[in-house]
């Protein structure tokens, strides 16, 4: 279980996601999903991930944004998402939490808007009472999300493709 650390950034800094950043949201997740070797090209992906994100937003999605300080658009943003599992010892409620997408436009790394969308999306969960939160990691995110409470204990975790 990882508690929520407290942050040394300003939650104000990141700002709930509206449906009309829709297009600016899929753009920063296909940033993220490229930096991990991944095709994030396709018009089906892109067509999917608008979809998800307007059909979802505010119910089991909570994305998290922050806005370009020196032109149109967005330069962060983060998505998580809540579902629920069975109950566990550690986890009653069976309710987890996901992170999904944390990018930063490359212009506007090393400003504290990774960890100004991931300390949202943690106040988040929170306020619904996810005590379980899980991502995977690039190399470049993990020291942030190691300070924010996230380790690597417990059961290991595989994955199972069948594409």
């Amino acid at each position: 279980m990882v508690t929520p650390v407290a942050s040394s950034s300003s939650r104000s800094d990141a700002r709930p996601a509206r449906l009309d950043d829709v297009d600016e949201v899929v753009r920063l997740a296909a940033v993220m999903i490229t930096s991990t070797g991944q095709d994030a090209t396709g018009a089906d992906w892109v067509a999917a991930a608008r979809e998800s994100f307007t059909s979802r937003l505010g119910a089991d999605l909570g994305v998290f944004v922050v806005d370009a300080p020196d032109h149109p658009g967005l330069s962060a943003s983060g998505a998580g998402t809540i579902s629920t599992r069975l109950p566990v010892p550690k986890n009653i409620s069976a309710r987890t939490g996901y992170v999904q997408w944390i990018a930063t436009d490359a212009d506007a790394r090393r400003r504290g808007y990774s960890r100004a969308v991931m300390q949202a999306l943690l106040d988040w969960f929170a306020e619904r009472d996810v005590p379980v939160i899980e991502l995977h990691s690039t190399p470049d995110g993990e020291p942030l999300y190691r300070e924010l409470g996230f380790n690597d204990e417990g059961p290991i975790a595989l994955r199972r493709r069948s594409i």
